[in-house]
């Protein structure tokens, strides 16, 4: 870990103002400055460049992002940022960075060898369950993706998590001026949405061709986000990589959450919380809220219910691509160990079970049944079926049910980490192809296979369908990904050696009966 942690940590540093002369070719005029990026080979990189007219810290905690003003300054955009405060963790690369309030900053390559006018944009959202996670992480890092895919532009945005990212607060004494505190983090997306949108031309993207792409909480966020109106102007196709809108809270278990840390804390009102160092704040609300956390489904900004939302026809003309992996619960299982993951997640499955009704938790306990292998297996796949296989289905069948346009993959490559197999994250190095980091999957993957993924990520950015023909396919051989309906329900499998189109049936991946219906519970 200490070594981890010493990479990530050199990729910090402090840009400064400049005074003096700089490489105008390196430079690029925003609203909020000029902001002049480092060049290697073909990529300027342009990292730490802020999206907001102050940083969250001091009088801005637990408040909306404040918006970016008119800057004539001339700044570097040398080195990655601050992360978002949050516990130091081995789980999360991007847990290791340097951390503090001021963290609300984006980074941007473009490749100057593809001289195409106005490239489509693609936006990475980072996960981490809401909890942790930065774009610090050389997971990340995007010169390798517009190295090889040049006609488009890559940027990877900030968000505040955890306890400064996503608190309710309304209901104490002194809340009812911190009305968005529930939903900072997605807020912060938005804003940085709108500098994308705002400032992109100059970097020699199309701000009308916009596609927001993120794993895990990042997935879930590519999911509230079209459902937001002020958010959708800024963007015109989402990528749901292992997250949907199961990753929220009802107000009544964010209100609960927020009572459990100011327990901790010792704190009563906002006032006592703004007295308490923010380090402390990330650090308990880190460990007692883990998987708690989240944005919540206020009636507000979030609707009560995302799902229903889509059903309504909410965002059915932003096209989708949404899916997940075949052992997503193979992360935790990694991390946690065998035992430790069956101890815990039996503990949330035995609480979830008050919530539903006793007719549903028949449904449970047959599908529990009916799995072979001890505890560990049943549990863990329960857990792939609630937490990720079924709702990202959810997503693709209320989408088509209305006339949305949706792409659905299933991911089945396995690391080779002990008890990973094809668990969550492991997509992740095949999409940024740094085959150098193999924190989530243990070994490089075959690099064509990841070149086919990124041709379809890209394709999908640029024209709305992920197919390749044979000249764009890295394998030479054309492969035609057919949009989701619910009478077929074509799905994308990707095998490292064998990337092709089947059907949910042929492998059997949702039990429609038992763990489908189970969704309506947000059940993580």
């Amino acid at each position: 870990m200490e070594d981890l942690k010493a990479i990530v940590r050199a990729r910090y540093g402090e840009n400064h103002p400049i005074s003096g002369d700089y490489d105008k070719e390196l430079a690029v005029k925003c609203i909020n400055g000029t902001f002049v990026g480092v060049k290697t080979d073909d990529i300027i990189a342009y990292k730490g460049i802020p999206f907001v007219g102050e940083q969250p810290a001091g009088k801005n905690r637990f408040k909306k992002p404040v918006p970016f003003g008119k800057d004539e300054g001339v700044y570097e955009a040398y080195h990655f940022a601050k992360g978002s405060l949050q516990p130091e963790s081995p789980d999360d690369a991007g847990a290791l960075a340097v951390t503090g309030e001021d963290c609300l900053y984006l980074n941007i390559w473009k490749n100057t060898a593809d001289l195409s006018a106005k490239k489509p944009v693609m936006v990475w959202i980072h996960g981490g369950g809401f909890t942790q996670g930065s774009t610090v992480n050389p997971l990340y890092d995007g010169y390798n993706f517009v190295r090889d895919n040049g006609e488009v532009i890559l940027v990877t945005i900030a968000y505040r998590v955890g306890g400064l990212g996503f608190i309710h607060l309304k209901h104490l004494p002194d809340g009812a001026d911190y009305p968005d505190a529930q939903n900072l983090g997605i807020l912060d997306q938005m804003m940085a949405l709108k500098w994308v949108h705002e400032n992109i031309a100059a970097f020699g993207g199309d701000p009308d061709n916009v596609t927001i792409f993120g794993e895990s909480a990042g997935g879930c966020s590519v999911t509230l986000l079209p459902l937001i109106p002020e958010a959708r102007g800024y963007f015109h196709r989402v990528i749901a990589q292992s997250g949907t809108p199961n990753y929220t809270s009802s107000t009544e278990q964010a209100i609960a959450a927020t009572d459990l840390l100011m327990k901790e804390l010792g704190c009563k009102t906002v006032a006592d919380l703004l007295a308490c160092p923010p380090e402390k704040i990330a650090d308990v609300a880190g460990t007692i809220l883990a998987l708690e956390d989240w944005p919540e489904r206020d009636g507000e900004l979030i609707p009560l219910d995302p799902y229903d939302a889509y059903l309504k026809g909410e965002a059915r003309d932003i096209d989708f691509i949404e899916g997940c992996n075949k052992d997503e619960m193979g992360q935790f299982a990694c991390f946690m160990t065998p035992e430790g993951f069956t101890d815990y997640f039996i503990m949330r499955r035995e609480r979830k079970f008050a919530q539903m009704s006793p007719e549903d938790v028949e449904k449970l306990k047959a599908f529990l049944d009916n799995t072979p292998g001890n505890q560990y297996h049943k549990t863990f796949k329960l857990g792939d079926q609630l937490y990720f296989i079924c709702p990202a289905f959810r997503i693709s069948e209320n989408r088509t049910a209305v006339g949305g346009k949706t792409y659905h993959y299933f991911f089945r490559v396995e690391t080779s980490k002990p008890h990973f197999l094809s668990g969550h994250a492991a997509e992740l190095p095949a999409v940024f192809n740094n085959p150098q980091d193999i924190f989530f999957s243990g070994r490089p993957y075959d690099d064509t296979f990841n070149h086919t993924i990124q041709r379809m990520w890209v394709n999908f950015a640029k024209n709305g369908d992920p197919s390749l023909t044979e000249e764009d396919s890295p394998t030479g051989q054309a492969i035609q990904w057919e949009p989701y309906n619910s009478e077929a329900k074509p799905v994308m499998i990707f095998d490292e050696f064998n990337v092709h189109q089947s059907t949910e049936a042929d492998y059997g991946i949702v039990d429609w009966e038992k763990t489908y219906p189970l969704t309506k519970y947000f059940i993580f």
